[in-house]
């Protein structure tokens, strides 16, 4: 048995698959977030531990002595500070934080090739220019750093007790080399970095460390067995969904979206803000359109209204498009790149619902994979045909919508859900030996195809049209407001 675990930002997650890739069990944890001030997000790295060990615990014992390996998956880009004694200097500063906004364009400033060497331009939610912010705004926290961590490497320092990161994660950071694949010193003088604080950098199917027996005691699992090097969120959710070829892509609807595209080189393409990075696997690499919100926005609906998210998703399927929605809750990277700019709705009337509403978000999230494909396009990449992930796949409307708007064939699989999750077991399956990776990372059966319908509509362009139209709109009117 192999033992993939997830480190989200909503929840840990993890599963158990056996020798041939079938899911044995999984599991999840939510997690606290907290936002000290508007545009931050913040997380303890206690409380992924405390998480991660409940997921595992909350296993059958008989299941756990039988796990051969371990994977790790998660978050993307948080900053994780640490003392010498591997003790946080402060929360960790995550993805979706805005606040090194400035930082960003001094780096672009100091140094204009930054972006050509780091795989797309500075943005706030990297890693890098967080350590920037920290040593202008909190002078004592950076004094303390002696290691930089990403969020799940800690997990892997929880269980191993070495710092080790792999190509793809290191990839998010700001600081990473993508073409040569190793830590820049340059890109580290531009930010305050010093890159003996960086994690060494392993392929995600190498063995970044075993198990520690103390905490295979406390964990129930055998000690010393393997635990692979892992990837960030992305690169496992294309392990996961054996998207490891030149061609090979999916979109991923959890928190956050991404339109995934692997590639056999690099091919950085800055001025459509497609991020270009190193795949977790040797001599590959990758293209994606990042968005912050990717399915996020239907559960903030679904709060913010205190209904049940399956009941609004009912009732969207039967409401006519009315509302126009922009899904930007936490600022937008591709294609914007904006931090600053928020969310609203458009073109309210007393006849609306709650339906409409959530239609409403439905279309705006179809409509961010639709500038999404058209940077893509941009970039000189047009995929056909992709696989989905992600809690947002369990929406058929949506999913068809995206389809649609996109014009690309969307295809689900029973694992779309586990996601990362198994892309990290399959590196650990991998990683002890047991199976060669063209033997385990294969393309899962797609239970169901979402096809487009053909050409856009006439009142779907429209729509179309108007989302765009609304985020200068948007823009304006809240550069006011500041």
């Amino acid at each position: 048995m192999y033992l993939g675990i997830d480190l989200g930002t909503s929840a840990v997650k993890l599963c158990v698959i056996d020798a041939d890739g079938n899911l044995i069990a999984q599991g999840s944890k939510d997690l606290p977030i907290s936002h000290p001030f508007d545009g931050a997000s913040e997380q303890n790295c206690e409380d992924w531990w405390e998480a991660t060990r409940a997921c595992i615990k909350a296993l059958d014992p008989a299941l756990r002595v039988a796990i051969k390996a371990i994977g790790l998956s998660g978050q993307m880009h948080g900053a994780v500070v640490l003392d010498a004694q591997h003790k946080p200097v402060r929360p960790v500063i995550l993805w979706n934080d805005a606040r090194a906004d400035v930082e960003c364009s001094d780096i672009i400033a100091a140094d204009p090739s930054a972006a050509q060497r780091a795989g797309v331009l500075p943005m706030p939610g990297f890693t890098a220019p967080k350590i920037l912010w920290l040593s202008r705004h909190e002078p004592e926290a950076h004094a303390r750093i002696r290691h930089v961590m990403l969020p799940k490497d800690y997990i892997g320092l929880c269980l191993h007790g070495g710092c080790v990161t792999d190509p793809s994660d290191a990839a998010g950071t700001s600081w990473f080399d993508e073409a040569a694949r190793y830590w820049s010193a340059r890109l580290c003088e531009l930010t305050a970095t010093e890159p003996a604080w960086l994690p060494c950098v392993m392929h995600g199917t190498d063995v970044a460390g075993t198990l520690l027996p103390d905490i295979a005691t406390d964990l129930g699992l055998t000690p010393d067995i393997p635990v692979a090097a892992g990837a960030g969120d992305g690169a496992a959710g294309a392990v996961g969904l054996g998207a490891v070829q030149a061609g090979d892509g999916f979109i991923s609807l959890g928190t956050s979206g991404q339109l995934f595209v692997t590639t056999d080189a690099y091919r950085p393409n800055i001025e459509n803000r497609i991020h270009a990075y190193a795949h977790t696997v040797p001599d590959h690499w990758f293209q994606m359109a990042a968005m912050l919100n990717g399915a996020r926005p239907m559960a903030w609906l679904a709060d913010l209204l205190n209904r049940p998210i399956d009941h609004l998703l009912a009732e969207a399927a039967e409401a006519r498009p009315g509302p126009l929605f922009l899904p930007y809750l936490t600022g937008e990277r591709t294609p914007h790149g904006d931090t600053t700019i928020r969310g609203g709705f458009a073109n309210l009337g007393e006849g609306m619902s709650q339906g409409s509403l959530m239609r409403a978000v439905l279309e705006a999230i179809a409509f961010s994979f639709a500038d999404a494909a058209e940077a893509f396009a941009k970039a000189g990449t047009a995929p056909t045909s992709l696989l989905a992930i992600g809690g947002g796949t369990r929406s058929d409307l949506l999913m068809q919508m995206i389809a649609d708007v996109t014009g690309i064939t969307l295809g689900r699989s029973d694992e779309a859900v586990v996601g990362p999750a198994l892309g990290a077991a399959r590196l650990a399956l991998v990683a002890c030996g047991d199976k060669p990776m063209d033997a385990v990372m294969q393309r899962p059966t797609v239970r169901h195809w979402f096809k487009p319908k053909g050409a856009i509509d006439h009142s779907t362009q429209i729509r179309l049209e108007a989302y765009r139209a609304l985020y200068p709109a948007l823009r304006t009117v809240q550069q006011k407001l500041r």
